[in-house]
This record gives C-alpha cells, structure tokens and sequence, in this order.
C-alpha cells in the first residue's frame, strides 16, 4: 500500500496546537489504497510534547538533540516509510483534501518531482486570509521561484511542501539551517526537479506572538546573510553540475 509520510518538527514549548494538526489529518481522505502516517520528531529529548498526541498506530514520535527544525525534519525523514513526504509545521493546519490533491498532483505528472499549495493565514482574530503572492496553477519553474527569492516576494510557504521521497533524500533533505530550511528545500527541488503549483490551498499557516518567526532574534540581518549566501551557493553549485534527478513510480519505499 502507498503511504504519504506528514513530517513535523516540534520542540518543548512549542507544541501548544500539536493536537489541532493531528485533527486536520484525520480528516483527510486518500486516494484509493493510499494511507498516511506523521512522522513527529522533536527537536530535543523532553518528551514533552508527546502528551499532546494520542495513541494512534499512524504517529510515530523520535527525539534527538537539538539542531533546529531542518535537523529534525532530516531525522524524520529517515524514519519515513512513504513515496512523498509532506511538510507540517506543529501550529499548522491541513485544509480539506489537500494530501489527496498532492497525491493527485503527482500522480497525474509523474515527471514532477515535486509540488506545493498556496498557505491561509490564520489570524488571531480568526481570519483566514490567502497569500500575497500565490502564483498560477500549473508548472512552477526554477528560475521563477529564484527570481522571486532575490526580489524578497518569495510566492509560496515551505512548509507545504509535498515531494518524492526519493528527490528529498537525493538532495539531502532539509538543510541544516538556522532559519528558512523549508523555503531553501523548496528551491533545491527546484533546481534539480520539475515541480508544480497546485489551485487550492492546502495548508492553513497560524500566526501566533509564540510562533518562532514571531521572535526578534529570527530576524537577525548579519544571520539572514549568512543563511541567504548559503542558499544561494548551494544553489549555483547545483546549477553547475547540470545533475537532474529522474522520476519514479509512486509507491512504497
């Protein structure tokens, strides 16, 4: 049976709406014969935020030591057993159907390595509110994404992300980044994979005052040049070695 593999980071603290994310997936429906399991890796070794997840044979919960959230999204990609992973931050939500339409996605263009839905802002007034730069369903280039990453209007949110299993692990998974890992996963499938913009939005993204970008220590301008060179370099080494990744069949790994 094929599996779709959720892949969250969650650390102490920051597990607050752990249970809201759970929900949204066990309302999710499947294309025939598909099922899902969620992949939650803290990053740390409390165990605290296990509490908030039930006793469901579909979670499979690992600690670690620290790294920050692309270390644990890399560990979790490990234990993943699925064809695609798809990224879920712990405060998100998934819309109706959207691993189905990830599923359908790739499916439907085996040659697309990878593909991403627009995101709601969730606002703590409640409001939901779509992204400002969403851009067209359909193929979602490289040189677009790149584009739009070097002008800061970057049009899609990271986090949800969907891809073959198999191009993530090519690529390294996620990098071990201080911040913006999920953005530059993105772009490193890009580089190297045909990908693909979905029409409806599959992820609602939660702004809260304790969410990580909230922090003023995020936003360090020294840091984000740091992060944003090495982003971009590993970008053009890519580039340089002309390597594109080669689509397979989905199915069970």
């Amino acid at each position: 049976m094929p599996v779709i593999s959720i892949i969250t980071p969650v650390h102490d603290g920051g597990h607050e709406y752990l249970s809201e994310a759970y929900a949204s997936l066990t309302q999710q429906t499947l294309p025939p014969g598909w099922s899902w399991e969620w992949i939650v890796q803290e990053d740390g070794r409390s165990r605290r935020p296990l509490a908030s997840l039930p006793d469901d044979q579909r979670v499979r919960y690992a600690v670690g030591r620290r790294g920050g959230a692309g270390v644990a999204r890399t560990l979790g990609l490990a234990r993943a057993t699925g064809s695609v992973v798809r990224a879920l931050d712990a405060d998100d939500l998934l819309t109706e159907g959207a691993l189905r339409r990830d599923i359908e996605e790739l499916t439907t263009h085996p040659h697309a390595g990878w593909c991403v839905s627009g995101a709601l802002d969730l606002l703590p007034d409640g409001r939901l509110v779509p992204g400002p730069y969403d851009p067209p369903a359909g193929v979602l280039s490289y040189e677009t994404l790149r584009e739009a990453y070097e002008a800061d209007r970057f049009p899609i949110v990271g986090t949800h992300l969907a891809a073959r299993t198999d191009l993530v692990r090519a690529v390294g998974g996620w990098p071990a980044l201080p911040a913006l890992e999920a953005l530059a996963l993105v772009l490193i499938c890009a580089a190297v994979a045909p990908g693909r913009m979905l029409d409806t939005p599959g992820g609602i993204y939660r702004k809260h005052n304790n969410q990580t970008t909230a922090h003023p220590d995020y936003w360090q301008e020294s840091e984000f040049a740091t992060i944003r060179t090495a982003i971009m370099s590993r970008l053009t080494s890519l580039q340089h070695t002309r390597w594109h990744w080669t689509s397979s069949p989905l199915e069970a790994q």
